[in-house]
């Protein structure tokens, strides 16, 4: 198998390129280099910041904790922006990575401020989950309710430790899981929306139909949560949606018939830690014999997406800016 402690180094080394001259961390290109058009993104500043500090590469972790409170801090209205130093709609999404950085790094005061924003306006204790997004003034909601941001919700909250944001974890994961599927759509009282971005189904974070990685991911927290059962089930599920014979397929419709056939690294990121952590040790060691076709040895890090063939792509990504899923597979796979 893969050397894992030189990966993780590896991975490391490239992400370091992230570092933005005006502070915390920017969007990598293929090539390594720093996309210095694209403005400073929430959820990129505070992976990062999270991969660096259970690196304890303290100096990194530090410079984005400073972008946390300064560019991208709202000090009119709370929370943070979506992109530095640009007001706009908040998104639960972001903010709970902010408590994974804050968790993740040891500041207790950033972890409280973060806690607090999420309990306040994104907690919604009726429904035992977190709403989606919110206006800058938190006063206008938007009419959907979203798996994912309630799945890096629970990891967040798994990460505090406290026993409070581990009972809601564990809530929201009775909600949203039990099946071989998880639903990613819903309306404001969680009704599923299956026909949610038909026509857009490459979404990024919103992609129509079930995401099998998500399927992973959840089993894997699931599983961390005491939910075996369930765990397994997704696990098993999202290995029956999401292989086509060659890689895994990035969504696929409710009979579980492909959608958007690119594979992207993250699917197979998460499907390696779930395997991990689940202790599907002859999975675990065929997808990191997989992972090969990802990894580029040559301009670092791994590919984003690879097209069915798995020749490297970008229908759905482009650049290479996130290390925090390649980093985690290499994680689950050193602690099992």
């Amino acid at each position: 198998m893969l050397d894992l402690t030189s990966e993780r180094a590896r991975l490391l080394d490239f992400a370091r390129g992230a570092v933005h001259p005006d502070g915390g961390f920017g969007w990598l290109r293929t090539d390594g280099s720093l996309d210095l058009s694209r403005g400073r993104e929430l959820w990129i500043n505070t992976r990062m910041t999270y991969v660096f500090a259970l690196a304890g590469e303290t100096e990194l972790v530090q410079a984005g904790l400073h972008a946390l409170r300064t560019d991208f801090r709202d000090a009119r209205h709370g929370g943070w922006f979506s992109v530095a130093g640009e007001p706009g709609d908040k998104l639960a999404y972001e903010h709970v990575f902010v408590v994974l950085a804050a968790a993740a790094a040891g500041d207790d005061a950033l972890l409280g401020e973060a806690l607090e924003v999420v309990e306040t306006h994104f907690w919604e204790e009726h429904f035992g989950a977190l709403s989606d997004v919110r206006s800058r003034d938190w006063t206008q909601v938007e009419a959907y309710r979203g798996a994912n941001a309630n799945m890096h919700g629970v990891e967040a909250m798994i990460a505090t430790g406290d026993p409070l944001w581990l009972e809601r974890a564990r809530r929201i994961t009775r909600l949203l899981t039990g099946g071989v599927r998880v639903i990613e759509h819903y309306d404001p009282i969680w009704r599923p929306q299956p026909h949610y971005n038909r026509e857009d189904p490459t979404h990024r974070f919103r992609p129509y139909g079930v995401t099998p990685g998500h399927g992973f991911e959840w089993a894997r927290l699931a599983f961390s949560l005491g939910f075996e059962d369930e765990a397994r089930l997704l696990f098993s599920g999202a290995i029956h949606d999401g292989w086509d014979g060659g890689g895994f397929v990035y969504t696929v419709d409710f009979d579980g018939r492909p959608v958007v056939r690119a594979r992207l690294h993250w699917v197979l990121c998460e499907a390696i830690a779930a395997a991990a952590v689940l202790g599907e040790h002859d999975f675990e060691r065929a997808w990191w014999a997989l992972a090969e076709r990802f990894i580029d040895r040559e301009g670092g890090s791994w590919w984003h997406e690879l097209d069915s063939e798995n020749r490297p792509a970008s229908t759905v990504w482009d650049g290479k800016p996130d290390v925090y899923h390649a980093l985690g597979a290499v994680a689950a796979s050193l602690a099992a």
